[in-house]
Formats: C-alpha cells, structure tokens, sequence
C-alpha cells in the first residue's frame, strides 16, 4: 500500500467518515422504499458507499463508524420532507466532496472510481425522483402563503384589540378552521374546473398545510397566560419567520430553486401584511374603545 501523508491521511478519515454514514442512511431509505426499482437503486448506492469506505480504511488503517446523529437527524427528516429533499441534501455534500477527491487522485488513484460512481449516483437518483408530494408544492404553498398572510395578519390585530391570548386563541381558532374549510373547498372546485383529475388530493395537500400553520400560529396564545399577549405575538412572530424559513428552504433544495429570494419575499409579505394588521387592532382599540 502506498505511503501517504498524514494531512491526507486525516482527510481520508473524514471521508471515511461520511461514506459510512451516507452507507447507513441509504439503507434505510432503501428499507423504507416501496418501489422495487428505487429500492434497488438507493441499496446498490449503499453498497458502493460501503465501498468506498473500506477503500479509504485500507489507506488509513482505521475502522471508522459512521455519524450516527447525523444519521439519524437525516432519516428523520426524510420521513417528514420525504426521500427528494434528503437525497439532494446529501448530493450537494457529495458535490463538495467530488471537488476534494479530484485533489487527491495523484496520491491515490482508486479517487477516478470512485468519482465516477458518485457522478453515476447522481445521475440515477435524478432519474427516480419522482415524489408524490413535490407535485403538490404549488397546493402546499397557496394553503401555507394564505394562512400566514391571512390568519398571522387578524391575530396580530386582535391581540391588541383584545388583549387576552385565549379570547384571541378561540377567535382564530375559529377563523383558522373556517379558512381551512373554504380554501380546501375552493382550491377543489378551482381544480375541477380546470379538468384536473386530482383535485381532491390537491385540496387535502392545501387544506392540511392551511391547518398546521393555524396549529402553529394559535399555540403561543394557548401557552402563555391570559395577560401575556404581548410575548405570544412575539413568539407568534417568531414561529411565522421558521415556518417561511424551513419550507422555501425545503423547496429550495426539493426542487433546486434560489434560497434567498424566495424567502425574503414571503417574509416581506407576511411581516408586512401583519404589521399592517396590528396598528388596524391598535386603532380599533382606541378609536371603539374598547378594554377586555
């Protein structure tokens, strides 16, 4: 075996590293796969993950295991954003890690191979990318972008015009599951119009995205006690911000869209529409005046 040096050989325990992870999240997924020729793909691509990791071993002299946290966060995160968004996700770090591999073909010429399986692995996941969910995205974000605008922007003005998080709890409770309803209903009517044979399952996608924003919206004022409204908006804020942040990046990475437009856009749209709302609720408050 050829002698090689000791940066390269902490580099080549790195990888060793990854490989053995990528190898154990691959299996899972495979496990996890209900059909048969994607099952077969995701295994064969564990298997040469495994590959390349005994390769690796033979130069480092070492046994590595594989990032079982990372593992594990991963496979977790392939069961609530699906197979596409994880296998991108861990193509973009074997993109970067191509690009370190190309360095080290003059120490150990094995890298040509295993370069060209990773270029072969992309090439087979591109092909069998073809989840249920990504075809709804559009679903999803008319339910998600209308209960942040809508529902974000009428709590924030009750809060002020009522000042107590479990009056405003109900009242967009009520309002929450009302919209969901109606959205469900005419985003239904709306696709059958077009002729579209899935319109039911197009309406259930933006209904159930509808309803968990309103689920994530309405928590705070649940939680906080009555006279705290105040830090339930601002927690309410806060978890509008999240939600805008983990679905564009998942659309982001899901279906290889720009990050960071996307998301400013939305945030400006939905802050902007709920800072509107909450001097309506400010004025109402003064100029009826009310005190709950």
């Amino acid at each position: 075996m050829k002698e090689i040096s000791e940066s390269t050989r902490a580099l080549l325990l790195q990888y060793q590293r990854t490989e053995e992870t990528d190898h154990l999240i691959y299996s899972r997924m495979a496990a996890r796969e209900k059909n048969e020729t994607n099952r077969k793909i995701l295994s064969r691509i564990a298997a040469n993950e495994k590959e390349h990791s005994a390769l690796f071993q033979r130069y480092t002299g070492r046994k590595i295991g594989p990032g079982r946290f990372k593992a594990f966060g991963l496979f977790i995160m392939s069961v609530l954003f699906g197979y596409t968004f994880i296998i991108k996700l861990m193509e973009r770090g074997e993109y970067a890690a191509n690009s370190s591999y190309h360095a080290l073909i003059n120490e150990i010429p094995e890298m040509e191979r295993i370069i060209a399986d990773e270029q072969r692995h992309e090439d087979e996941l591109a092909e069998m990318l073809d989840e249920e969910r990504l075809k709804y995205v559009g679903a999803m974000v008319l339910g998600l972008n209308d209960a942040l605008v809508e529902l974000s922007g009428t709590i924030a003005g009750l809060t002020l015009a009522l000042g107590n998080t479990r009056i405003v709890a109900m009242a967009g409770i009520i309002t929450g599951v009302s919209a969901t309803l109606s959205m469900a209903a005419s985003n239904y009517l709306a696709e059958r119009a077009d002729g579209k044979s899935d319109a039911l399952k197009s309406s259930l996608y933006t209904g159930i995205a509808y309803m968990v924003t309103v689920v994530c919206l309405v928590a705070p004022y649940l939680l906080f006690p009555q006279d705290m409204y105040i830090s339930a908006l601002v927690t309410m804020l806060i978890i509008v911000v999240l939600i805008i942040f983990v679905f564009n990046y998942y659309v982001a990475v899901a279906k290889s869209l720009p990050f960071g437009s996307r998301f400013r856009e939305m945030a400006f749209i939905s802050l902007g529409v709920m800072a509107i709302s909450f001097v309506i609720g400010l004025l109402a408050k003064q100029i009826l005046g009310i005190d709950i």
